[in-house]
């Protein structure tokens, strides 16, 4: 059963404001809100106000997600968005709307446009296939290139040269970047949030 702290209503609840960030109080998982599935150009978004999905764009180019992607639930980035997330080697194919607890391996600092966009970086909390991959460094060079070569080339047919990855970094700033768009969610959004 998901955690879900919510009495049955007649009308359905909207996960992106029910749900907490993290999973627990240790901050090693987060709750994942799926939006798409690698190997898609097609681009989901959440509508923040029902918690459906809608189709947002289909990509310029042929690159296609070479990983999962969603957003964390009770978090507002820089762009006017929650905060993104990255889940890799996924083995099946996740289904887009669905939730999904992933284990934080660190977080991808990002330049789109002039706006900040970080991705948490992230593993299915529950695969055993990744017990092995304790942070983003395990998924070795290859992965780092090939996913700074996807944020820095998928819009290039429409607007070149404005996406910018600034780094990788570990667990702990990952955390530090989700609590400070925790605290952005609870100033901006919250108060907005009808019950």
């Amino acid at each position: 059963m998901a955690n879900v702290d919510q009495a049955p209503s007649k009308t359905m609840p909207n996960l992106l404001h029910i749900l907490p960030a993290f999973v627990d109080e240790t901050k090693q998982s987060v709750n994942s809100i799926i939006e798409l599935n690698s190997n898609t150009i097609n681009k989901y978004e959440i509508i923040t106000e029902t918690g459906h999905l809608k189709l947002d764009r289909v990509g310029y180019s042929s690159l296609s997600y070479p990983f999962a992607y969603g957003c964390l639930p009770r978090t507002w980035d820089e762009d006017g968005d929650p905060l993104d997330i990255e889940i890799v080697n996924v083995t099946e194919p996740l289904i887009p709307g669905s939730l999904v607890e992933a284990r934080i391996i660190g977080i991808m600092t990002f330049d789109d446009g002039g706006e900040v966009d970080d991705k948490v970086i992230g593993v299915i909390a529950d695969d055993k296939r990744m017990d092995h991959i304790k942070t983003f460094e395990d998924l070795g060079d290859h992965w780092l290139k090939e996913t700074t070569y996807y944020w820095e080339h998928y819009k290039d047919l429409k607007k070149p040269g404005t996406c910018k990855v600034n780094g990788f970094f570990g667990i702990e700033k990952a955390i530090e970047i989700i609590e400070s768009c925790e605290k952005r969610y609870k100033l901006e959004i919250e108060s907005k949030v009808i019950n």
